[in-house]
């Protein structure tokens, strides 16, 4: 599982700097540079929603427990 997480953790992190770079590169053959940032920041957005959804979903399954702190 940690695997998993550390694999999308790693693919958010990708598309987000993919996005930063088609915003910073120059676009002066005339073509527009919004299509491929907003498809890098939209794949960004949905590996978030599902790895948030997948964490849910193991700790419902039991596959992963909370830990922290314990109480008193």
């Amino acid at each position: 599982m940690k695997f998993v997480i550390t694999l999308a953790f790693i693919g958010i992190i990708g598309a987000l700097a993919f996005a930063g770079v088609a915003m910073l590169r120059d676009s002066r053959d005339g073509r527009s540079k919004g299509k491929k940032m907003a498809h890098a920041l939209a794949v960004r957005v949905g590996l978030s929603v599902a790895l948030f959804l997948l964490i849910l979903i193991s700790y419902k399954l039991g596959w992963i427990q909370p830990t922290g702190i314990p109480k008193g």
